[in-house]
C-alpha cells in the first residue's frame, strides 16, 4: 500500500450497480463543531479568498462512514451514511495547517479521528477504453488541489443538483436521488473533463472508497466506467476542448494490463492520492483475478 491512501472498503469484485447502493442523510452524520469553535474556519476561508478570489463555497455530501452487508442479504448490499458540508468547511478543516491535531482530538474526544473534519465525498473514475486502456490527466498547474499531477476523471456529487440554494436541508435529499446523484456525478465528470458523450459511457460501478491521507483522510468514491470509444477516438475528443478543458494540459493512455504493475514505476510517483485509490481498488475490485 502507499502512505499516501487508506482503502476505507473495496465493494464485491465486479463492483456495485446504483441499485445495490443505499444512502442515508442525516445531521448526525455532520461534522463536529471543532473544540474552539468554527472562528478559525472562517479565517482560513478569508485568507485563501484574499489569494485566490475566483475560489466560491458550494454545499457538499460528508461521508461519515460506509458499511457492507453480509454476502447473500437481500437487498442494497452498500450503506452510505452521508451528512452535509462544504467546500470552505473543507479548506477550513482537511486543508487547515492544524489537520492533524484535529484527528487526534476527534479521537480523544468522539472515537472518530474524523469527526471535526468536512470530509466532503469525492468521486472518481478508472475509465476503460475499448481497447483496453485506461484513461488519465495531466491535472493543471492552477487548480487548487495536486497541480501537475496525474489523476483519473473526476470531482464532487453536488447537493444542489437535487436541491437548489446555498444551504440545502438533509429532509429534502432523499436517499434514492443522492445515490443516483453520486453515480450520475461521475458520468458527469467524465463528460465535462474529457469532453465524452454521456452516450459512449456505461453505468458506473462502484469499487470501493478511498481516503486521501495528504488531505487528512478526504473520502473518494471510485467507480469503473466503460467507453465504447477507442483510445484515439477519445484523444480526438479530449483535444477538442469541453467544459472543463482548464483543469487539465494532456491525456494520457495505460494498457489495463499494466496498470497491476504500476506501483514502483516513475509514473507513480506522479499519481495524486485520488488516483491511486482508484488503481488499488481497480486492481482489487475490477482487474483479472490473480
Amino acid at each position: 500500500m502507499d502512505p499516501e491512501v487508506y482503502l476505507l472498503l473495496h465493494c464485491p469484485r465486479g463492483g456495485l450497480p446504483k441499485e445495490q447502493v443505499r444512502a442515508e442523510l442525516s445531521p448526525a452524520h455532520d461534522r463536529r463543531p471543532l473544540p474552539e469553535g468554527d472562528k478559525a474556519i472562517a479565517a482560513v476561508w478569508e485568507s485563501r479568498l484574499q489569494a485566490q478570489p475566483w475560489l466560491f463555497d458550494a454545499p457538499k455530501f460528508r461521508l461519515h462512514s460506509a458499511t457492507l452487508v453480509p454476502t447473500g442479504s437481500p437487498g442494497p448490499q452498500l450503506l452510505l451514511r452521508l451528512g452535509l458540508t462544504s467546500y470552505r468547511d473543507f479548506l477550513g478543516t482537511n486543508w487547515a495547517s492544524s489537520a492533524a491535531w484535529l484527528r487526534q482530538q476527534g479521537a480523544a474526544d468522539w472515537g472518530d479521528k474524523q469527526a471535526y473534519l468536512a470530509d466532503p465525498l469525492g468521486v472518481g473514475a478508472a475509465l476503460a477504453t475499448a481497447d483496453d486502456f485506461l484513461v488519465f490527466l495531466r491535472r493543471s498547474r492552477q487548480v487548487a488541489e495536486a497541480p501537475g499531477l496525474v489523476d483519473v476523471p473526476g470531482g464532487h456529487p453536488e447537493p444542489q443538483a437535487l436541491c437548489p440554494g446555498d444551504s440545502p436541508l438533509h429532509k429534502d435529499l432523499p436517499g434514492e436521488l443522492v445515490v443516483h446523484e453520486l453515480f450520475s456525478s461521475v458520468l458527469r465528470e467524465i463528460c465535462d473533463e474529457v469532453n465524452l458523450p454521456l452516450l459512449t459511457l456505461s453505468q458506473p460501478l462502484l469499487l470501493g472508497i478511498a481516503r486521501n491521507e495528504t488531505s487528512a483522510g478526504r473520502a473518494s468514491a471510485e467507480f469503473y466506467v466503460q467507453c465504447s470509444l477507442t483510445s484515439e477516438q477519445v484523444r480526438k475528443y479530449y483535444m477538442s476542448g469541453g467544459p472543463e478543458a482548464h483543469e487539465s494540459t494532456g491525456i494520457i493512455f495505460m494498457e489495463t494490463q499494466s496498470i497491476p504493475r504500476l506501483q514502483g514505476t516513475e509514473m507513480w510517483a506522479e499519481l495524486c492520492p485520488s488516483a491511486k485509490g482508484a488503481i488499488f481498488l481497480y486492481n482489487q475490485v475490477q482487474g483479472s483475478p490473480p
